[in-house]
């Protein structure tokens, strides 16, 4: 089966953001958005209710997502960029049913106010990965690993990285990151002294 793998270049992630939207699932396109922009787990992101990412009081968005982690237990504040907010005015807006603040974002069509499951999750993203033609082993975890490589990319530390995943050590980072000989050589080019 082999480990998971970050998304790494732009253009794969586009393509599967625009894979839900040209199908008019916004839901799936929000749930895509969110993993890539947030790194939080999917069992975190899937739990998410419209009280955590809209103040009912002022009716606006909130600026972070305060909540404590499910498998390390600590909490976290998790910035929400015009991406997610972007995409979640959108499924907003198309809500035929009036948001209330205990709904789950990513509703499932299953019972009432129940979110999909990760197993759902992970046919949702597979299934667009394969049909869009890509290869390798990329699952609802790639969308986490995708934040963390493609800010490495960008220049941030993995220090920073290490933090923002609550991760316990570097070496657990390390293999987040997933450096490949692409992006060893990469450096080795960059580097003329």
């Amino acid at each position: 089966m082999g480990t998971t793998q970050p998304i790494r270049t732009n253009d794969e992630i586009q393509d599967l953001k625009e894979y839900f939207l040209n199908k008019g699932e916004t839901r799936n396109y929000v749930l895509v958005t969110m993993g890539l922009n947030t790194a939080l787990r999917i069992s975190d992101l899937l739990e998410l209710t419209w009280k955590d990412v809209w103040n009912f009081s002022r009716g606006c968005f909130r600026q972070h997502i305060m909540l404590t982690e499910h498998k390390t237990k600590k909490n976290q504040a998790v910035y929400l960029n015009s991406s997610c907010i972007d995409a979640l005015k959108q499924l907003k807006g198309e809500l035929s049913e009036e948001i209330t603040p205990e709904l789950y974002i990513f509703q499932s069509r299953v019972g009432k106010n129940q979110h999909i499951g990760r197993n759902r999750a992970y046919v949702l993203i597979k299934k667009a990965w394969n049909e869009l033609g890509y290869e390798g082993n990329v699952s609802c975890h790639s969308l986490r690993k995708t934040f963390g490589y493609h800010a490495w990319k960008d220049g941030v530390s993995p220090a920073v990285i290490m933090n923002i995943y609550n991760h316990s050590s570097m070496e657990i980072t390390k293999r987040y990151l997933a450096i490949e000989q692409d992006d060893r050589d990469e450096v080795y080019r960059k580097m003329e002294l």
